[in-house]
């Protein structure tokens, strides 16, 4: 029972949450459960902890305020376009389905039809929160099934608000006094108005409210809270419910460049504060139902873990998707959400459902959240398992995932680069400009749009589905890149290439060096650190310049240190062939290679990738001098001279080579090309002595510079 003293209650349910808490994570499982648990140890059922109960709600109502305020200032509709129709499809047909079939159960199980509308609309709605968190955690928030998955759980979201508006709205008796008509245009009017007022107050002032209290981003948050928790009051004044005005409140500030900071500040308040919500929700559960009520919960439990998959499976499927792709996407709405007991509450306060429905639908939750972790958590080993039964789901040509540019047969690719973000991107612009052919992956539809409006083969899907390695030309590949620093995908594509005999390349992404030596250990044969690469050349650059640069020299030329990038038209020239003195006036000082210095380098001294080039002058000429440096190599070809290549070459069975030693044809000098092997007949020759003879027949293996290689096979047999 209640000790009659609010803070020794509050300090005895934040102490038995803590510890609730501590065990939860141990489970793996989300603070939602936890919190329930906390709140039926504190009722009356067990340690009868809570006493003020109307303190409790206040806090519950403020958490459920600033929850829906943040839903509506992170609203992100542009996710919902850049997933395609499949959000808005799959988030309206599971809400339409499940809400169907949800209602035809509860009739079955004898439940009144006003509490079975009730419990069908509360199976619909899963929890964004949980998701995202379990997403994120998994690193797959990036991947296709989480982009789908969030684009409909915003859909869901969006229509929870539109229940709780009609619920408030319609919801309610009308009094004998006034007919429903009258009342439904009343409530229409103020509705409207309280949106113009909104709207107003969105164009002109809010936008430079924020901005001036921006400086300060305590006051910053204090004014979101208020904001919130003013338009909730508002709301419920003019007839609707709080949790509908702190949803506008939040939609109203999303415009600003200041939402997410207000919403990173508002996250942790907002946890605290829904806390209590589910604290008094499982305190008030009439735990003298419940024995009745387990055959029901058990039913409707199981249709939302396993018919509500089922039903995203079927309409994805439909759309064209892989079976992966709509079962990893399915798990996301295996479980109630934090919306629906909301929604469930109401009802309870305005008289449509009784304890016992409110009990019911709050077991549901419970049961549905814990085992749909699991589920999510342990979604590749489902997958895996299911995967030859879940076969039905999925269209003979799931196009959505295999459309992918033809290649002509004879073409070999480069690359198949997997990931099309900002590195990917960068990375793809670059391969582009040495004339590579490259094929991309992604599950963005707006990368793949911009790289396919370029010429190149993009294909939509997923690399970790083993699938999708079917619309892939692997046999032609050299290299298959990717950018996506995620290891539970990196290590499934490693492991599917292998499964599928791929010989040619791998490099992979890591977040760090564990991860790298990992990948090196399964086969990688590159490993791309992005940051700590960016991070170390930029303190090499860094170090040098405090090393060599000097600071206070009080005389009329100024020093500059240019990286000399692999694609510039400079790049294995000689000094003397850069005509950067008599262009721009300026001079090479020194160049820095592999961590050594070559000071007053001679004109002979080539330009390699990587070099950097301390070059001293005016500020005008060093300006000149770095554009020169810096200028991209436009060859027909995009070939430099001094690009290296091995090739076989005849020697004529008359020639007049034959009998002559290597060291009296003088081949380096004359035809700009090393002989690095001959072969004669069976027998091979490494690394022939100058003394070697050449004789008819023979075949050279020769290196150099392409251009002087060309001339040679033009001239074969010599």
């Amino acid at each position: 029972m209640g000790h009659g003293n609010t803070f020794f209650e509050v300090s005895a349910i934040l102490g038995l949450a803590t510890i609730l808490g501590i065990v939860g994570k141990k489970l793996r499982q989300p603070l939602l459960i936890m919190f329930l648990a906390t709140g039926i140890l504190s009722g009356p059922s067990c340690l009868g902890l809570i006493g003020s109960y109307d303190q409790i709600e206040l806090l519950a109502h403020m958490g459920i305020s600033l929850l829906l305020f943040i839903v509506g200032l992170k609203l992100d509709l542009k996710l919902i376009r850049t997933t395609g129709p499949v959000a808005l499809a799959t988030g309206l047909g599971q809400i339409i389905f499940t809400s169907a079939i949800g209602f035809v159960i509860a009739l079955s199980l004898g439940i009144p039809v006003l509490s079975s509308a009730y419990v069908a609309v509360a199976l619909t709605f899963s929890s964004t929160i949980i998701i995202v968190k379990l997403l994120s955690d998994k690193k797959e928030i990036d991947s296709l099934h989480g982009q789908i998955a969030i684009g409909f759980l915003i859909v869901q979201d969006i229509a929870a608000i539109l229940a709780l508006v009609g619920l408030t709205t319609f919801g309610q008796q009308v009094s004998g006094e006034t007919s429903f008509f009258v009342s439904s245009i009343l409530i229409t009017l103020k509705g409207l108005g309280f949106l113009a007022v909104i709207a107003l107050l969105m164009r002109y002032v809010l936008p430079r409210l924020v901005g001036r209290l921006a400086h300060s981003n305590e006051l910053l948050t204090l004014f979101a809270i208020a904001w919130a928790v003013f338009l909730g009051a508002g709301s419920e004044l003019l007839g609707f419910s709080k949790e509908v005005g702190a949803f506008l409140a939040g939609i109203s500030l999303a415009s600003t460049s200041y939402r997410d900071s207000i919403g990173a500040r508002l996250t942790s308040i907002r946890d605290f504060l829904l806390l209590f919500f589910f604290i008094a929700l499982g305190a008030r559960l009439d735990w003298s139902t419940v024995g009745s009520q387990v055959n029901s919960a058990v039913l409707l439990s199981l249709f939302v873990l396993i018919g509500n998959p089922l039903i995203v499976l079927v309409i994805m499927g439909i759309m064209g998707y892989r079976r992966r792709t709509g079962f990893l996407a399915g798990l996301t709405v295996a479980q109630i959400s934090e919306f629906s007991l909301i929604v469930a509450a109401l009802g309870l306060s305005i008289g449509h459902i009784n304890q016992e429905t409110m009990g019911l639908i709050t077991l549901v939750g419970g049961i549905t959240i814990f085992a749909s972790t699991y589920m999510i958590l342990y979604s590749g080993s489902l997958y895996r398992i299911l995967s030859g039964p879940l076969k039905i789901f999925e269209l003979r040509n799931p196009y959505r995932e295999t459309s992918i540019d033809e290649l002509k047969d004879d073409t070999s690719v480069d690359v198949i680069l997997v990931g099309l973000g900002n590195y990917g991107s960068g990375l793809a612009e670059y391969l582009l400009r040495r004339d590579k052919i490259i094929i991309g992956v992604d599950f963005d539809p707006g990368a793949l749009e911009k790289w396919r409006s370029r010429g190149i083969s993009v294909l939509y899907g997923d690399m970790a589905d083993p699938d999708i390695h079917d619309q892939l030309p692997l046999r032609k590949a050299r290299w298959i890149v990717s950018t996506v620093r995620s290891k539970e995908l990196n290590s499934a594509l490693l492991h599917n290439l292998k499964n599928l005999g791929y010989t040619g390349n791998v490099a992979l992404t890591a977040t760090n060096k564990h991860e790298a030596a990992e990948f090196e250990n399964m086969g990688a044969k590159v490993i791309f650190r992005p940051f700590a690469d960016a991070a170390e050349q930029a303190a090499d650059t860094l170090v040098y310049a405090m090393d060599f640069l000097p600071e206070n020299v009080n005389w009329p030329i100024a020093f500059r240190e240019v990286l000399i990038r692999p694609d510039v038209s400079v790049v294995g020239q000689t000094i003397r062939d850069i005509p950067l003195r008599s262009m721009t006036g300026a001079s090479i000082l020194a160049i820095s290679r592999a961590g050594r210095i070559y000071y007053d380098p001679d004109p002979d001294h080539k330009i390699y990738p990587g070099d950097r080039v301390v070059i001293m002058g005016s500020a005008d000429e060093l300006k000149q001098a770095e554009i020169l440096f810096r200028e991209f190599n436009k060859t027909s070809d995009t070939e430099t001279q001094d690009r290296f290549a091995v090739a076989e070459i005849q020697v004529a069975d008359n020639s007049d080579l034959a009998g002559r030693t290597l060291a009296d044809i003088r081949f380096r000098q004359k035809h700009g090309v090393t002989v690095v092997g001959i072969r004669r007949a069976d027998n091979r020759i490494v690394t022939p002595s100058p003394a070697e003879r050449i004789f008819g027949n023979d075949i050279l293996v020769v290196v150099g510079n392409r251009q002087a290689i060309e001339k040679l096979k033009l001239a074969e047999p010599l």
